[in-house]
């Protein structure tokens, strides 16, 4: 059984990317396409059909089983339908019937993005060893995902640990979302750059008004630019400190642009901590950085395809 393969998809509002993965997360074949994302819905399927279409066309096909699939949100894994925010033309599309459809008939698990970054940093990055952990993206939005009880814990509809849209501030600025004062309303790199800017911020010689730059500039010691990291600081650790006394995790992994920040984010972050997590047993809960990089989202839709297979092979009795 060892030769056995999963096919993977990792679907954003900027590439779709697939690959053929074997059961130590190896990644045997890439395929990528750009996501059509201000397309209508069959333009954008094309996109993915295609990336299927070199997998499926390789030797290595005949050794799949199932495929896994990470995509942006919301997702709904109970209807098998994806409405991401940033592609428009899917609202409701029943993708799990369409992938399935190019594949064969093979068994799909769907899985957010989110969810799919988790699913990675367990199996193989900085949540490896953990049975508890949360997982979090930081950059152009906020999101992440759960493993409880040394499982993925995508939830009902695959969303589940959807730290960015906690509200962290009763009162705070509206969200996009519909919410207000959401961790992702303040700590998302756009957020962070924008509220540097509106306290004074000023950009360098090239005009980046990036989260980046503004990190940069916290680097030189510039006192808004610190300012603004540790805001997005205190509302990721207050985000975290509430999802860890609920269901208690022992580490929260954090990967992402933002996460990129290093020592400029992470040590106010760790700060910050203290100060909510306050209850006696979430006082050794870890911050750390991500490990997985980009293939994160290939690797983690793997890791949820090799779990359905093997649940379903448990069940069958194989």
């Amino acid at each position: 059984m060892h030769t056995d393969l999963v096919a993977a998809l990792d679907i954003g509002g900027t590439k779709i990317a697939g690959a053929l993965v074997d059961g130590l997360g190896g990644i045997l074949l890439r395929a990528q396409r750009p996501t059509p994302a201000r397309e209508d819905g069959e333009t954008v399927m094309r996109a993915v059909e295609e990336v299927l279409g070199e997998l499926t066309g390789s030797s290595l096909w005949r050794r799949a089983r199932a495929v896994g699939i990470g995509s942006a949100g919301p997702v709904d894994a109970s209807a098998g339908t994806v409405s991401p925010v940033n592609v428009p033309g899917w609202r409701g599309f029943p993708l799990v019937g369409r992938v399935r459809a190019a594949t064969g008939g093979l068994p799909a698990e769907l899985i957010g993005d989110g969810v799919a970054i988790t699913a990675a940093e367990h199996w193989q990055g900085a949540a490896r060893g953990h049975d508890n952990a949360l997982c979090m993206v930081v950059s152009t939005g906020v999101g992440g995902g759960l493993v409880l009880n040394g499982r993925l814990h995508p939830g009902p509809t695959g969303n589940a640990g959807h730290i960015g849209h906690i509200s962290v501030e009763l009162d705070g600025d509206p969200c996009a979302c519909g919410s207000r004062g959401c961790v992702e309303r303040i700590a998302s790199g756009p957020n962070i750059a924008r509220r540097a800017l509106a306290n004074g911020w000023q950009p360098g010689p090239g005009g980046d008004t990036s989260a980046a730059a503004v990190a940069e500039a916290a680097r030189s010691g510039d006192p808004v630019a610190v300012a603004s990291f540790e805001r997005a600081a205190q509302a990721l650790a207050a985000g975290i400190a509430a999802t860890a006394t609920l269901v208690e995790i022992d580490v929260a992994v954090i990967g992402g642009g933002v996460g990129n920040a290093g020592d400029i984010l992470f040590t106010p972050l760790r700060a910050a901590l203290k100060t909510y997590a306050t209850l006696s047993f979430v006082h050794r809960l870890e911050i750390v950085p991500a490990q997985m990089g980009t293939d994160a989202g290939l690797v983690g839709a793997a890791a949820a395809a090799l779990t359905r297979w093997a649940d379903d092979t448990a069940e069958a009795g194989v």
